[in-house]
């Protein structure tokens, strides 16, 4: 931007990825430049009998706006159609030929098309047309004032110039609408991957509610009933579990008002108890029935509800993606748990070989990617860590792990000591 706040002019074809492609327009404006310069000055003045003062500087105006059509064409129109129609209205004043050409030389002609070329190419419809008109009365009106029976060039600049327009008008515009059609797909692509990451996390959000919502509902149950299970209370104690209860439900109540927020207006709860890692085994046996060979280690580790309900969407999701994108091929399936100074950790690893007749057509054709997305949104909330991608062999890795419990520090040591 400059300092009067207008948009800078770019030149035409700038926005081409090929270098020559960008400089083409310079060439052609510099070509016809250099060579209709000297030749409009020599056919004035040595053919129609101008004087040459003159004739130099229609010359000028005629051919050298050019160079300034690559970037303002409009502006340049403006500058070579008024000389062009001063150098006409400049040859009633001698005595030339009738054999020669008027009230448009030839060399006035070939620099006119190559200027509607850039205006076709820069200007909108509506300008096109203007222009066009302007060239048709222009060309009209000094048909009353012609000195002789001389060769009309009129006709043939009307319909070179209107071919012209036509032509790279159509072409700007072909170009703007699949540019427009190019930048509408980016924004959709970029639309479908942030709408497909909030479904995820309010489909996620919807399964910590079940899972939290139990422990929640049990707190306050056990806070509220502490009262008559246990004899001989003191009042502080009661007043102490009385405190937490309502704590709880309150905890509760705004937890269901934040999910409001995030479920639809179709969404239902979901009612059902939540699959864990004792649920993998039944999802494996469908999987198997499904006709995809699995082998599978199973784990009896007891981790918190919310990990294992990680543990299960991430191996439901790779083994439907064997399913739809390897059907047929080998996988493997373990989880387990271990032990370090990070704390313990369940780690997911799914893996498949590349499938025995690659498929003709994909299972799906319309792929949401919903399925890594959920894998990381899942591993990302538990602050674990997931690596998928392709095998050399072609076929499929995923491997997630999630942290069991907190990390095992010098103070926790200490205070165990």
């Amino acid at each position: 931007m400059n300092s009067g706040g207008e948009q800078r002019p770019r030149a035409l074809l700038a926005d081409t990825p090929r270098r020559w492609v960008r400089l083409l327009p310079w060439a052609v404006a510099f070509v016809l430049c250099v060579a209709l310069l000297p030749t409009t000055i020599v056919v004035l003045t040595a053919d129609y009998g101008l004087n040459s003062g003159v004739a130099s500087a229609l010359a000028v105006a005629q051919t050298a706006p050019l160079l300034l059509a690559v970037v303002r064409p409009l502006r340049a129109w403006y500058v070579i159609f008024t000389a062009d129609v001063a150098g006409a209205l400049a040859l009633l004043a001698v005595d030339f030929g009738e054999r020669l050409l008027w009230p448009f030389p030839p060399m006035e002609i070939v620099g006119y098309v190559g200027l509607c070329l850039a205006l076709g190419l820069r200007e909108p419809r509506r300008t096109l047309v203007v222009v066009w008109l302007a060239t048709v009365g222009a060309g009209i009106g000094l048909e009353f004032a012609v000195p002789h029976d001389t060769g009309g060039s009129t006709t043939l600049l009307i319909v070179l110039s209107g071919a012209v327009l036509v032509l790279c008008g159509a072409l700007r515009e072909r170009y703007e609408a699949q540019r427009r059609l190019a930048e509408q797909e980016t924004i959709s692509e970029a639309e479908r991957g942030r709408r497909t990451l909030l479904e995820e996390r309010a489909r996620i959000a919807r399964e910590l509610h079940d899972v939290v919502a139990h422990h929640m509902s049990v707190i306050t149950v056990q806070a509220d009933t502490a009262v008559y299970r246990l004899d001989g209370l003191p009042p502080d104690v009661r007043e102490e579990f009385t405190s937490i209860a309502a704590t709880a439900r309150e905890s509760l109540g705004e937890m269901r008002r934040l999910l409001g927020v995030l479920r639809n207006e179709e969404t239902h709860g979901e009612l059902a108890p939540q699959p864990g890692l004792t649920r993998i085994g039944q999802l494996v046996e469908a999987t198997v029935r499904a006709g995809v060979p699995v082998e599978f280690t199973p784990c009896d580790a007891d981790v918190p509800e919310v990990v294992g309900l990680a543990a299960y969407r991430i191996v439901q999701e790779a083994l439907a993606n064997v399913v739809r994108h390897a059907p047929g091929a080998p996988a493997q399936v373990s989880v387990s748990e271990s032990a370090s100074g990070d704390g313990a950790r369940l780690t997911v690893l799914v893996v498949n070989g590349p499938p025995p007749d690659p498929p003709a057509a994909p299972f799906e054709e319309d792929r949401t990617g919903h399925g890594l997305v959920g894998m990381r949104e899942r591993v990302r909330l538990l602050g674990g860590e997931l690596d998928t991608g392709p095998l050399p062999d072609g076929g499929f890795r995923v491997a997630a792990r999630l942290p069991v419990t907190p990390p095992v520090t010098e103070n926790d040591s200490e205070g165990a000591a």
